[in-house]
């Protein structure tokens, strides 16, 4: 039997897409949790409920979406409603169950930064494309998702900016913050997965096949944690792959030139 071949985005991709359960409504961003969201509706997930912050609910996309205002959404949706309708409505009342979310830094309590590079928020090392409805998302979501690529300075101890909110500094700090939403209840990696712990703190706690724990420690600006059950995820299959790579992204736009 060949073994298959397949690049890092393709692995957290896949990956991301297996934690979205039947009948899930998911709160779709663009790239590749896109991918992700889509995937899991092409295999384990048809029930799947897609929202697009621009205000498309239950979208059906003949193709992949470029963009949250991609006309592709419209076709065959259930609804269609104002941006407003979608953050109050059904974010903010609980309606929504999984906020995918994106960053460029989070830390050891789940918190991201898309905001800034640099403790200068006025003269910063790289300014980035800030929250969007992120902030909302984390907040009021009943589960929240990352997938990003396991290196150190994606993982630091503490965020240089807090775009959205994980933990704060703990489970009891998110608690009295008021916020309803539980989270970010997982990080998927190219090396594994990461769950927060009874604090808030986020662990170890699966490892991708041929990876190792001591990788991800390597990997991660703070002393990472291993959980005392580590898990192996399953293996990647051909039809994941196919569905990827031939119906979903078959020129490239999110995995040509991925690791």
């Amino acid at each position: 039997m060949t073994e298959l071949k397949y690049s890092s985005a393709e692995l957290m991709i896949i990956n991301a897409a297996r934690l979205l359960r039947d009948g899930d409504v998911v709160f779709v961003g663009v790239g590749q949790p896109n991918l992700a969201c889509n995937l899991a509706k092409r295999t384990h997930a048809p029930n799947l409920v897609m929202i697009y912050e621009a205000g498309v609910i239950g979208a059906e996309p003949a193709r992949l979406p470029l963009s949250i205002g991609d006309p592709t959404l419209v076709s065959g949706a259930l609804s269609v409603v104002s941006m407003y309708d979608i953050f109050t409505l059904y974010l903010q009342r609980g309606n929504v169950d999984v906020g995918f979310m994106g960053g460029a830094q989070i830390d050891k309590f789940g918190n991201i930064n898309a905001t800034v590079i640099g403790s200068d928020y006025n003269h910063p090392k790289t300014r980035l494309p800030g929250s969007g409805g992120s902030q909302e998302i984390a907040a009021w979501a009943n589960r929240c998702y990352l997938m990003t690529p396991h290196q150190k300075r994606r993982f630091p101890e503490k965020v240089d900016f807090m775009t959205s909110a994980g933990f704060l500094d703990g489970r009891k700090s998110r608690q009295a913050a008021g916020v309803r939403g539980a989270g970010m209840v997982g990080v998927v990696t190219d090396i594994g997965f990461m769950e927060p712990d009874e604090n808030g703190e986020l662990i170890l706690t699966a490892l991708h096949p041929g990876r190792t724990a001591e990788e991800a420690k390597e990997n991660t600006g703070w002393d990472l944690k291993v959980a005392s059950k580590l898990k192996t995820t399953e293996t990647i299959t051909e039809k994941e792959l196919k569905i990827l790579r031939e119906e979903l992204d078959p020129i490239g736009i999110y995995l040509k030139g991925s690791g």
